[in-house]
């Protein structure tokens, strides 16, 4: 993706808020409250499968496959770990959700390391409930509805995501450039002001 290729954005002057060479903020509120209540709404989801495997619940709602989360919760695929698959994809959303609401407007650039984590978190997610949703009616025979919406919900948050990491690692090449510390850059400890587009090389992100 080009980056700024989504809108125009009256704020593209202001180098605090917009990244050099895009025409929107991937760090604005706009763009990550969306992805919070996403994350948050998995979390109820996976913390429900996951009270089901745990059997604090003793049945699970599936309004369209019969018995098909009963099936593939209860597989041994689901089982592998000690902890049950539900209860990692729960803790793996409300990290989604923490990640993607900390920090301010700019912080593409003044919380690097943040934003890596947010994407970190979300990526890999996103895989593992592709690959789980694919398992479904090859291993399983099986459909989950909760199951389907939450590896629809992991989907969706991959793309404005990795927008943001793709964002602090076109700022930590240009700290790079410049002569700076790109560490100190990472973990937000450069007060310096944030080079521009012109610090990058033109064999660099653009």
């Amino acid at each position: 993706m080009t980056p700024g290729a989504r809108r125009p954005d009256s704020r593209a002057a202001r180098p605090d808020r917009v990244p050099p060479g895009w025409s929107y903020n991937p760090s604005a509120w706009s763009e990550r409250w969306p992805l919070v209540v996403l994350a948050a709404a998995g979390t109820v989801i996976a913390g429900y499968l996951a009270a089901y495997q745990w059997r604090f619940v003793d049945t699970v709602w599936e309004p369209f496959f019969g018995d098909g989360a009963e099936i593939i919760l209860n597989s041994g695929v689901s089982r592998i770990l000690p902890v049950p698959d539900a209860a990692l994809g729960a803790l793996g959303y409300l990290l989604d959700a923490v990640t993607g609401a900390l920090g301010g407007r700019a912080r593409w650039r003044t919380l690097p390391w943040m934003v890596v984590l947010f994407g970190v978190a979300v990526g890999p997610l996103g895989a593992v409930s592709i690959l789980l949703v694919v398992l479904q009616p090859v291993m399983f025979d099986a459909w989950c509805t909760l199951c389907l919406a939450s590896a629809v919900i992991s989907v969706v948050m991959i793309g404005p995501a990795l927008d943001e990491v793709l964002a602090s690692l076109q700022h930590l090449a240009r700290v790079r450039a410049s002569g700076r510390s790109v560490w100190r850059a990472f973990w937000g400890r450069d007060r310096a002001p944030a080079p521009t587009a012109d610090a990058v090389p033109r064999s660099g992100a653009t």
